[in-house]
């Protein structure tokens, strides 16, 4: 089992050693010229771009124009979404009965890995790149991202990684369950990830890693873009706050994500190799708790500060009104950015760690609270007396406000040590986890998809469905992780596939009712995603086709940013009653002088 595990990795390390040295054979990594960009379109341009674009299959498989990356971004975190979800499902049907309904331990700890590690890795990260790729350059003016190949690259990478984070599932079965899925939790705390002597948990950390590596990449080349890449016109007074949060993200991303691909590696070696980083006698069990937080946290701040920029750039547009104190959720974010790091150890208040390093990162996960609070007092203060006009894109990121601050009050009583050592690992966490994540993050990412909707497929959803699947996934969000945390107090620990305990531990009556509870919300917040799925694909393929610009009436309140003026150029450019060789460059047709 050992000498396959060492071969198997060092197959991995031959092929990347590989790759890297095929990309080193790319001369000259800026010299692709953009296929579309923020500009405007001539009718030249236009011919260019369809000879220059494949057709068919060809073309999303070669293709570096930021739009399309950005679209195969969006495609593959929702699939990613998808299965993540229906691991969710599992989890909570096995849930419905004390003696566990459909699964056994190893299946349950199984689906639980990777549900964390599909929602977080392959959901959460990817769906921001997605808005990123496609909007970014847009917005500042720019013909396309700093590196498009690189670009390129940072998704492709993304298919294998899901394929080796998932391929236990696959391998189990035709290697007679000689290769399982990992069962280490998302996690993957030490001992316990070191002694699972299974191939999967290899191929688990290799798709990690390979995860780690585009991220990484992508964040480089969103701080070039940012930075070298913007309009004449757009500075840093003027830089949108989508584009501050992409930015402060990728900061954040650039010092953490290569820790976790260290830690890895270490773990990788500790497993295959039998060297000491994590073990008894070495560094020491704690060490990965130490190295995985302190990538850890800031994650869940490069998850959710560009759904906070998402929020704060969209909410605007349906309040009538400019975002309320624009630099101050500016600094917020930048102060997030600094602070994440200090608050890593309020992960392990239960470790037996020294009470006075103890009470310091208490002191830090307190104030972080503070930035987070000023931007949901600036959206609130956006809408006060504000046009609202409830959309779907609207909708949603009020449900994000409100989830947000009940996400983020929970978090405040788990950074404060007393409380936390009673809650830790209790369902407390997971409910208050998941309000943020599903809650906020997923929220956000609905608006966005619903908000730029017209411009990324030229049509509109029914509307309707989109305020069906908002309602459902709010009720549905809420009972679910609402009873999460009812479950917490009932003193419910978390990741049991059964709970037979006595009553000494918890009350059995009222943890099966709450787990219940929170089954039913899940089903219905699945069948609010069927909604989605539906509204999205039905309006896609048959959705009235935009004619306008302008499909919010946001010029109105002189709320249109460049992203729609793009889209105005855009069809302009296809209209069959102009000659697009008649588009100037600020897409306003030429007046003929006489």
């Amino acid at each position: 089992m050992v000498a396959g595990d060492i071969v198997l990795t060092g197959l991995m390390a031959v092929l990347l050693v590989g790759v890297a040295a095929l990309l080193t054979r790319v001369e000259n990594w800026r010299s692709y010229t953009p296929l579309a960009g923020g500009g405007a379109v001539t009718g030249d341009e236009t011919a260019v771009i369809n000879r220059e674009k494949p057709a068919g299959i060809i073309r999303w498989l070669t293709t570096v124009d930021h739009k399309d990356i950005g679209l195969l971004y969006g495609v593959y975190a929702v699939i990613a979404f998808a299965v993540g979800g229906i691991m969710a499902m599992l989890i909570r049907l096995q849930l419905v009965t004390p003696a566990g309904a459909i699964l056994s331990n190893n299946a349950y700890n199984s689906i639980l890995t990777s549900h964390g590690i599909t929602m977080l890795f392959l959901f959460g990260t990817p769906i921001i790149a997605a808005f990123a790729n496609y909007f970014i350059p847009l917005l500042i003016g720019a013909d396309d991202m700093a590196f498009p190949r690189i670009n390129a690259i940072a998704f492709w990478l993304l298919p294998p990684a899901a394929l080796l984070i998932w391929a236990g599932f696959f391998l189990a079965p035709v290697t007679d369950n000689m290769i399982e899925p990992a069962r280490t939790a998302w996690t993957m705390y030490t001992p316990l990830s070191v002694e699972q002597a299974n191939p999967g948990v290899d191929l688990m950390l290799l798709g990690l890693h390979l995860s780690g590596v585009a991220a990484t990449m992508g964040a480089i080349n969103f701080i070039a873009t940012i930075f070298t890449e913007r309009n004449e016109e757009v500075n840093w007074a003027n830089l949108d706050i989508f584009s501050w949060t992409i930015l402060t993200q990728s900061a954040l991303i650039l010092f953490a994500f290569p820790l976790l691909g260290s830690a890895i590696v270490m773990l990788l070696l500790d497993r295959n190799l039998q060297t000491t980083f994590f073990a008894v006698e070495g560094g020491g069990p704690l060490l990965w708790q130490h190295l995985f937080w302190f990538f850890g946290h800031p994650e869940v701040y490069i998850l959710v500060l560009p759904p906070m920029g998402l929020v704060s750039l969209i909410l605007p547009k349906f309040s009538g009104r400019k975002l309320f104190g624009f630099k101050f959720v500016v600094y917020s974010t930048l102060a997030i950015g600094v602070l994440s790091f200090g608050v890593w150890a309020h992960h392990m208040f239960s470790t037996g760690m020294d009470p006075r390093l103890r009470a310091s990162f208490m002191a830090v996960s307190l104030a972080i609270a503070i930035p987070s609070a000023v931007k949901t007092f600036n959206w609130i203060t956006t809408m006060w007396n504000g046009r609202l006009r409830l959309t779907t894109p609207m909708l949603f990121c009020i449900g994000f406000v409100s989830n947000f601050i009940i996400g983020g009050v929970t978090g405040v009583f788990l950074a404060s040590i007393p409380v936390d050592l009673i809650l830790h690992d209790t369902y407390y966490v997971v409910g208050h986890f998941h309000y943020i994540v599903m809650g906020a993050i997923g929220f956000a990412a609905f608006a966005g998809i619903y908000y730029w909707f017209p411009i990324f497929t030229g049509r509109m959803y029914q509307r309707t469905l989109g305020k069906a699947h908002f309602w459902f996934s709010m009720v549905g969000t809420n009972i679910t992780f609402f009873a999460m945390l009812a479950l917490g107090y009932l003193g419910m620990p978390r990741r049991y596939a059964t709970y037979q305990f006595d009553g000494a531990i918890a009350p059995l009556t009222q943890v099966s009712t709450f787990h219940q509870a929170a089954t039913v919300g899940a089903l219905i917040l699945f069948i609010g995603q069927l909604f989605f799925v539906w509204n999205i694909v039905q309006s896609w393929l048959e959705g009235p086709k935009v004619e306008d610009g302008d499909p919010w009436n946001l010029e109105r309140d002189g709320m249109l940013d460049r992203e729609f003026q793009w889209f105005e150029e855009q069809l302009e450019a296809d209209s069959p009653e102009k000659d697009p060789s008649l588009l100037a460059d600020g897409g306003q047709e030429e007046q003929n002088d006489s």
